[in-house]
């Protein structure tokens, strides 16, 4: 029975372990898993999702806190338009993140940075454009396209220097949406690296409306193989949602994918950004803990565990310092909500609103808990302890779990020693 790691990624002149761990924001693929997967031959993602705050805690900059002072006058105005981000302090932020991470690379595997174009900050075009550029100025290996059509992301980067050497590609989830991507950047005699192809049982925000269930992966990769084909067009697809073992993973490479993009396992494991109470709380969720909303302000269904804290709570919109879902008029669907809530509700010092969430606030704090639909399965793939949590995993004990599994079987981790008193 073949293992995924009879399999190799080409891209370009790299040959790969065929294993993408997934970019997940804020800072839950941090550096430590990214770097863990590129030392064992694969491909590590980080997110540049609100790179200043991630940067204010990760290396102690202070670039949240001189938003919130340049803005401080703003705080009690319905009306956030005048909210801007510095984008030198854009710039500088990303550069460190990327630059920081880089420094530390090991092994024979790439490092990709995962920018997500619904992260309107006030500003779509300029801060996605300042993202990127520097990204590539701090020596990125790669940068994915995620939530969004990305129809003009290429174009904002075209004159960089690497264009065409870093490794770009774009995250999709129907042949429409490649379509589209592809038409739009024929101009610029450049081919993505790559393509994602994200199905209906991912993590976090999807590609789909409510009607989700209704669509099949393995029917998604098989129809943009075979156009890609027909057009004659070489791009390695990597398929991601739902692929739990290594011979989930087999199965999709016959299918004509190139490679797998995993993240759900990787949640539990020591090089996680989650914190370890919380990965506690993805091991005990159940199939029925686990929902698909739309409190999310950017218009995408998303996918998440429901009893995070942040589900229904009115917090106070922190724009000032946050505001990274601002659109280009300065509006967030939350904000509109908190508003109308307040208003329903005069003189209460605390107010619920249950159909947004201000995801700022909450991703900074982790308590939205997004996951993938079969995060109810990680329970079985470690030990429980004696007091009832479970044991953490290694990201090299996953990773080589998916590459060398067979039988859709899943390798439990060596049983940690009971520490004594």
């Amino acid at each position: 029975m073949k293992r995924l790691d009879d399999f190799r990624l080409r891209l370009g002149r790299h040959e790969l372990v065929p294993i993408v761990i997934g970019g997940m924001g804020v800072d839950i693929s941090s550096s430590d898993l990214a770097l863990e997967a590129a030392r064992l031959g694969g491909v590590g993602h980080i997110s540049d999702a609100m790179v200043n705050t991630l940067t204010d805690r990760r290396y102690k900059t202070k670039y949240t806190k001189a938003k919130q002072a340049q803005f401080q006058y703003n705080v009690a105005s319905e009306d956030k338009s005048e909210v801007k981000f510095n984008l030198e302090h854009l710039a500088e932020a990303t550069k460190l993140h990327v630059e920081t991470t880089m420094a530390r690379k090991q092994g024979n595997g790439l490092i990709f940075i995962n920018c997500m174009e619904k992260l309107t900050m006030n500003g779509p075009k300029e801060t996605l454009s300042v993202r990127m550029n520097a990204a590539l100025d701090a020596g990125i290996d790669g940068i994915t396209l995620a939530a969004g059509l990305h129809l003009g992301s290429f174009a904002l980067i075209a004159e960089h220097p690497r264009f065409r050497e870093a490794k770009l590609g774009i995250i999709v989830s129907s042949l429409r949406a490649l379509q589209l991507f592809l038409k739009k950047n024929s101009r610029l005699n450049r081919l993505p690296d790559y393509v994602v192809i994200e199905g209906p049982l991912a993590g976090g925000h999807l590609g789909f409306g409510m009607d989700w269930a209704e669509y099949d992966l393995e029917k998604i990769v098989t129809e943009i193989h075979q156009y890609l084909l027909t057009e004659k067009l070489d791009i390695p697809l990597i398929a991601a949602g739902g692929i739990f073992t290594g011979s989930d993973a087999v199965r999709f490479l016959e299918l004509g994918a190139s490679g797998v993009q995993v993240a759900t396992r990787f949640t539990v494991t020591r090089e996680c950004g989650l914190p370890d109470d919380i990965k506690q709380e993805y091991f005990k969720a159940s199939e029925a803990d686990i929902e698909v909303n739309e409190i999310s302000p950017t218009g995408y269904p998303m996918r998440m565990i429901k009893a995070s804290p942040g589900i229904g709570d009115g917090i106070r919109p922190n724009c000032e310092a946050y505001g990274y879902l601002l659109d280009a008029n300065g509006k967030c669907a939350y904000i509109t909500s908190y508003n109308r809530e307040v208003a329903a509700h005069p003189g209460e010092r605390r107010v619920s609103v249950a159909d947004k969430t201000c995801l700022c606030t909450h991703m900074r704090n982790f308590d939205i808990w997004t996951c993938g639909q079969l995060t109810w399965r990680l329970k079985d793939t470690t030990h429980r302890n004696p007091d009832g949590s479970y044991q953490l995993l290694s990201a090299e004990h996953v990773f080589k779990d998916y590459q060398f599994s067979t039988d859709n079987q899943v390798s439990l981790p060596e049983p940690e020693l009971a520490v004594s008193a």
